[in-house]
C-alpha cells in the first residue's frame, strides 16, 4: 500500500517561477510555517529525457501524492510542453512515436491535472494574480478544488497573501 503524504506542485515553470519560489521561501522560512513535504524530492526527471520518461516520473511523484497544488499564471492553460509532438521520438509523418509508447498530445500540465482528479487528490488552485480568473486555468480542473489568488491589493499595491495561501493548503 502506497502512503499518500506528499504535495505536489504544478506549474509554468517559465512563467510562473516566482509564485513557484515564493511556495519555498514560505516553506523554508522560520518566520512563516507553510509547511509541506515536497514530493518533487522523491525523483527527478532530466530536461533531455523524452516526455514520455518525464510524464512517468511526474506519476510517480503523484502517486504519493495527497495534495495537488496548481499555479494559474496568464499561460497556463495554454502552454504546450510535454506533448508528444515536440519530443524527438515523434514521427509527424506517420504521427507515431519511435520508441513503441503511445501518443500523447497533452501537455505535462494537462497530465499532471488529469492524473490527480483520478486519483482523487486534494487540489488547490492558486493564481499567481490579485483574483481568480478561471478562463485561465486549465478546463480539466477548473471547477475542482480550492481556487485561491496569492496576492491581495493593500495600501495601493500587490503583496503576495501568505494567509490566503496557508488557509487554502490546510
Amino acid at each position: 500500500m502506497v502512503y499518500r503524504t506528499k504535495t505536489y506542485i504544478a506549474a509554468d515553470w517559465d512563467g510562473d517561477k516566482n509564485a513557484v519560489e515564493q511556495l519555498y521561501k514560505w516553506k523554508k522560512s522560520n518566520y512563516w510555517s507553510l509547511d509541506f513535504h515536497d514530493a518533487h524530492d522523491l525523483t527527478q526527471a532530466r530536461d533531455s529525457s523524452l516526455n514520455c520518461s518525464i510524464k512517468s516520473s511526474l506519476a510517480t511523484r503523484l502517486d504519493v501524492s495527497k495534495t495537488f497544488v496548481l499555479i494559474v499564471g496568464n499561460t497556463t492553460k495554454t502552454v504546450r510542453s510535454g506533448s508528444c509532438q515536440y519530443c524527438g521520438s515523434y514521427n509527424s509523418w506517420t504521427q507515431s512515436r519511435a520508441r513503441g509508447h503511445s501518443v500523447d498530445y497533452r501537455s505535462y500540465i494537462e497530465y499532471e491535472c488529469e492524473k490527480a482528479i483520478r486519483d482523487g487528490l486534494k487540489i488547490v488552485v492558486l493564481y499567481n494574480a490579485g483574483s481568480v480568473n478561471k478562463s485561465k486555468c486549465p478546463d480539466s480542473i477548473k471547477y475542482h478544488g480550492t481556487h485561491v489568488a496569492m496576492w491581495k491589493w493593500e495600501n495601493g499595491q500587490y503583496y503576495w497573501d501568505y494567509q490566503s495561501v496557508k488557509r487554502a493548503l490546510e
